[in-house]
């Protein structure tokens, strides 16, 4: 089962069972669920890769978290006519890449 969500933008992005099943094998993301999409939504910051240029890291900062204070990072590729949520991970630090929202 597949499971569209919005981006920030607006744009529709997919979610794949397999995917998901992926992110939440990891115990820390199972409980963060629901902060995939929010995070996707409403990113504090998001940034295109340095390796990949299909690839947008969408990244939401969470207090608390089974790993104390850090970032959700909602990794996307977006394709001529698709666009799928690759993985979703948390960090301490935001990567290198050009920065595409907030425009300053």
């Amino acid at each position: 089962m597949t499971k569209i969500l919005t981006d920030y933008r607006g744009f529709p992005v997919r979610l794949t069972e397999e995917r998901l099943l992926h992110i939440l094998d990891h115990p820390e993301m199972a409980v963060l669920k629901d902060r995939i999409e929010e995070t996707l939504q409403y990113p504090e910051q998001v940034r295109k890769s340095n390796t990949d240029n299909q690839v947008i890291l969408n990244y939401r900062y969470y207090l608390n978290t089974l790993m104390g204070d850090k970032w959700l990072c909602v990794v996307t590729k977006y394709l001529d006519k698709d666009a799928f949520l690759l993985t979703a991970y948390l960090t301490n630090r935001i990567k290198q890449g050009e920065l595409l929202w907030p425009l300053t």
